[in-house]
């Protein structure tokens, strides 16, 4: 099922009779007054960095990837969570995208054991878990784990950390913010790229975060949802939806408090995010892919990231204002909607 146009204003309806203040996308026929640099790569230079699993206690359980500047600086942190049976590195074009306006993005992949175990075993506790083990090994002893992985001039700022994932990450994401897992570490945002509660509603793997009430989710945390208008779609026969309707973007957004941020990539897919050999593989065989830029979507989701963590870790708010006042003037793909709910 696509998503259309009549849901979106259905919802937009219920949103407005429950959020007294809120910002839509309300493009006019005047240019905008500011411009944004979001969308563009930043002028951090960045290197990546793979840290296996060891059974050492000072090294992490699961195995990481770390992209972050190399220019001497104290950066803010970014927790991100893979999909489903994805490789963590495969996203390493949207972190060095996101690195190189000044952030550190930690990832933690999966051993091979548990790359097996996440395709027969229907469940995103391991996923959790896991999330929780790598948030406490940064935190520990005030971030000197992950201080040694890094170069000795560039340091995490543990005072603004994100937590963000995709797809089944994206769940569990939202399962650690929940308390699903316990962390020593403090947030300060959350963000769900394209989350995805399960196969369908019959079947939402564990531990089951939606309930389908509105603004349930009991978060204390500025929220910023990212999802895919063909993310609903299945790409044959054989496969399923890889976001299917019911389980997919705006029932996450459904149960959010504000402040929280929605954006929807109309034209694009749920892979299209990730690097060109997986996003074009994926939609080969597994989910539909978009016509336009894989590039494009990208830098769309990266710019995103980036406007809503200066609005929420450093007060400010320019570039989420420009892209919420008039997207098509600034990110590179169609969004719709674009909402901000405030309070």
């Amino acid at each position: 099922m696509l998503i259309n146009s009549l849901f979106f204003h259905a919802f937009e309806s219920i949103c407005c009779s429950k959020i007294p203040k809120m910002m839509l996308s309300n493009e006019s026929l005047s240019a905008p007054t500011s411009s944004t640099t979001c969308f563009e790569n930043g002028s951090y230079t960045v290197e990546k960095k793979s840290v296996p699993k060891s059974s050492s206690s000072d090294t992490p359980n699961p195995p990481l990837y770390i992209v972050y500047p190399t220019e001497k600086g104290t950066y803010p942190v970014i927790l991100f969570l893979h999909g489903f049976s994805i490789p963590n590195t495969s996203y390493s074009s949207l972190f060095e995208f996101i690195a190189s306006h000044g952030y550190i993005i930690v990832a933690p992949g999966q051993t091979l054991f548990g790359l097996f175990k996440g395709l027969f075993v229907a469940s995103a506790i391991g996923d959790v878990d896991d999330a929780a083990l790598t948030s406490n090994w940064i935190n520990k002893n005030q971030g000197e784990n992950l201080q040694r992985e890094l170069p000795s001039d560039v340091s995490p700022d543990l005072e603004n950390v994100a937590l963000a994932g995709h797809s089944k990450g994206g769940k569990a994401a939202f399962a650690l913010a929940l308390g699903h897992a316990y962390t020593s570490l403090k947030f300060k945002a959350l963000i769900g790229l394209d989350p995805v509660e399960g196969p369908n509603t019959a079947n939402r793997i564990e531990p089951k975060i939606l309930n389908y009430i509105p603004q349930n989710f009991n978060i204390p945390l500025p929220i910023a949802l990212i999802g895919t208008g063909l993310g609903d779609d299945g790409r044959c026969g054989f496969f399923p939806p890889a976001a299917p309707w019911g389980c997919n973007h705006p029932f996450f957004f459904n149960e959010c408090k504000p402040p929280v941020c929605y954006f929807v990539a109309k034209d694009f897919g749920h892979m299209d995010m990730v690097d060109d050999w997986l996003a074009w593989l994926s939609g080969m065989f597994v989910s539909k892919t978009g016509k336009g830029s894989y590039a494009d979507m990208r830098r769309a989701c990266g710019g995103i990231f980036v406007a809503f963590l200066k609005t929420y870790m450093f007060d400010d708010a320019e570039d989420l204002s420009t892209i919420v006042d008039s997207p098509s003037s600034v990110v590179p793909v169609k969004l719709n909607p674009v909402l901000w709910l405030q309070s």
